[in-house]
């Protein structure tokens, strides 16, 4: 069965998206269309170039994921000079490690730029926090007087994958009218938005990957202190827009994933704790399918 498809940020969270497309490629589902933020805008890339759910388990399988934190070094290191590039430079690290990883792996896929993939295959969003406007790529290129389809797809991704203040913000446009993108999430973390036009049938189903409750059934925030209180902020705004969104309408289409405990940052998990979060996409994943119709 052909189906569009929208995987959630969630950073490191986002090896559960992996198990849930596992689940869906066994029932027969095959994605046309997909969309993405963060997290969820590599596995969307990764579907959108054909690679199945097994060929991405192994990927990760042979990547040391504490290798795509790049920091920059100084000659002289000294104790907080990380903290300095935080400052400055705004992330604590480059990006520029997960962008080649990305690169390296679509290439072999035939894939660099948005022209090797079928039109409107692959969105994902980014923020541009200079105009203060989501972005949605590569629909939005044209806007900083870029073509589209040169623009290289690993670029586009690791601009939705700008975590503020832990990878470095991309840039977008000329010099002299430079704009800062970061994450996607800050804007949208779940866009299925972009496959429902008012007023326009659908062409085909659209099954959503999210990893977070049901908004009926989010626990509160505990907010004890700053570093809570700053979580919370991150968290209500991450996931403002989509929230007024999703309706019960939309409910019904989205495989929600609850990840409490697990930091979107946590790059050093163990191979066994990551096969248990793609366990829990699984999981998620059938016990959706069980009941799901369209």
């Amino acid at each position: 069965m052909h189906i569009d498809g929208v995987f959630s940020g969630g950073g490191i969270k986002g090896l559960a998206l992996i198990g849930a497309y596992e689940v869906l490629e066994e029932k027969g589902f095959e994605f046309v269309s997909v969309a993405g933020t963060s997290a969820g805008s590599i596995v969307a890339a990764f579907v959108a170039a054909k690679y199945t759910s097994k060929d991405i388990t192994k990927m990760l399988g042979e990547l040391d994921l504490s290798t795509l934190l790049d920091e920059r070094r100084l000659l002289v290191p000294f104790p907080f000079a990380k903290w300095l590039f935080l400052y400055w430079r705004l992330g604590l690290y480059k990006g520029n490690a997960l962008e080649r990883w990305l690169e390296e792996k679509l290439v072999h896929k035939g894939i660099r730029t948005f022209s090797d993939l079928p039109p409107n295959s692959l969105r994902v969003i980014a923020s541009d926090i200079t105009n203060g406007v989501m972005l949605v790529l590569p629909d939005d290129l044209p806007k900083y007087g870029i073509d589209a389809g040169s623009f290289p797809v690993a670029k586009a991704i690791r601009m939705s994958c700008s975590l503020p203040f832990f990878f470095e913000p991309a840039t977008l446009g000329k010099k002299e009218n430079k704009s800062i993108i970061v994450d996607g999430g800050v804007l949208s973390n779940f866009p299925m938005w972009l496959f429902d036009k008012e007023n326009v049938k659908k062409i085909r189903p659209v099954i959503g990957i999210k990893l977070s409750h049901k908004q009926s059934e989010h626990p509160k925030h505990m907010i004890k202190n700053a570093f809570h209180l700053f979580g919370a902020m991150f968290e209500t705004m991450k996931d403002a827009h989509d929230s007024r969104y999703i309706s019960r309408k939309h409910e019904k289409n989205i495989i929600f994933i609850p990840s409490e405990g697990i930091m979107s940052t946590e790059f050093n998990l163990s191979i066994e704790k990551q096969g248990e979060i793609i366990q829990m996409g699984r999981d998620y994943a059938n016990k959706f399918l069980r009941s799901w119709t369209y």
